[in-house]
């Protein structure tokens, strides 16, 4: 493919990469780096402090980081989203990639960029998110994550789908013999990451449960009651784990419990514990059902009986299998792959003559 000068727009709340959580900016590090490593210039528009083989454009300040969630949230996005557009309006791109949600995919369409505008879409997509992207479709190249994701929307003219990829080169998968005697759950701290239910399933198993996130700021009352009471020595909290402290906890546990209790569109995690050579057990929601691979990267269940009589399983998936087959479908080469293609269609839409052999 020709070499594409491309923005990436993220958002002001975490650099990216991310240090500790920030999923998003974690999925857009990986594929400006991969852009990169194919030769395109790539330049991501977000917080300060981020860094890469890529040129870092910060439109937003550390501190910054601290707001979300509060009053200052909507003014602060707002006041990136303008600094994105007036950046766009001072350099010119071959395209734009947004990765910063239906603000920021309005502002694009608003702005009338002559550049094609390409939209990645990390949330859960509810009736009102579905009507609106319907409705803008023809002007901007929508992008889902997931089938399942593009289910809940489904009006929507879609331009692709292109599954988050993960770094291998971050994790580490240790021989089975390595394995230490418990499950982990990394997820944020919340009732719809189902953390009463991991709770629940390790006291049935008798395994010790390693709950690794934070809580939400809407959750504080969910972990004092679902969660405090339970913590001791079956049960350990690990409130922001990051880097090498990840990669351990991922590899040498027997498996990642993920009970999700709403469609989840992705779920970065799984794809981590895969890559540790962790399998997981998840329930049937979301993207779960298309991300886990039962018997090659895990199993899944219905309900908390589920994941009960599941944990047994475990120990006859090959982990190495489990690897190999994270990587093929959720590596870096993957995605790039996907959004190449995406890119390749929205150009030539606009330049029926755009070549797609590599320049």
């Amino acid at each position: 493919m020709n070499r594409l000068k491309i923005a990436l727009i993220v958002s002001p709340w975490y650099p990216v990469p991310p240090v500790g959580y920030g999923g998003i900016e974690l999925v857009a590090y990986n594929l400006a780096c991969e852009m990169a490593r194919r030769g395109h210039e790539v330049s991501v528009l977000g917080q300060e402090g981020s860094k890469g083989p890529f040129k870092a454009v910060a439109l937003a300040p550390a501190d910054w980081t601290s707001q979300l969630g509060t009053r200052e949230h909507v003014s602060r996005e707002n006041l990136f989203l303008y600094r994105v557009r007036e950046h766009l309006h001072a350099t010119q791109y071959d395209l734009i990639h947004d990765h910063s949600g239906l603000t920021g995919i309005l502002l694009d369409i608003v702005d009338a960029r002559p550049e094609p505008m390409i939209a990645t879409l990390h949330g859960d997509l509810t009736q009102a998110s579905g009507e609106f992207l319907s409705a803008v479709d023809d002007l901007v190249h929508l992008v889902a994550i997931s089938r399942s994701q593009q289910a809940h929307a489904g009006a929507v003219r879609w331009s692709g789908m292109v599954y988050n990829a993960v770094d291998p080169a971050e994790f580490r998968p240790v021989d089975p013999s390595e394995k230490q005697d418990y499950i982990v759950q990394l997820a944020r701290i919340n009732s719809s990451k189902g953390q009463h239910i991991a709770i629940e399933v390790a006291r049935r198993l008798g395994v010790k449960l390693v709950l690794a996130g934070k809580v939400d700021p809407g959750s504080k009352d969910y972990f004092k009651r679902e969660v405090e009471p339970h913590l001791g020595k079956q049960v350990e909290w690990r409130e922001n784990v990051h880097s090498v402290e990840k990669a351990q906890l991922l590899a040498h546990a027997k498996a990642m419990i993920f009970p999700i209790q709403w469609e989840e569109p992705f779920g970065l995690a799984m794809v981590e514990a895969m890559m540790s050579g962790t399998p997981v057990i998840a329930i049937k929601r979301g993207a779960a059902i298309e991300i886990v691979e039962p018997g090659v990267t895990g199993l899944l269940a219905d309900d908390a009986d589920g994941l009960v009589a599941a944990y047994p399983e475990v120990a006859a998936i090959d982990t190495r299998r489990c690897v190999e087959r994270a990587i093929e479908r959720f590596g870096p080469r993957q995605m790039g792959d996907g959004y190449e293609a995406v890119y390749s269609s929205a150009l030539k839409m606009l330049r029926p003559d755009f070549d797609r052999a590599t320049g």
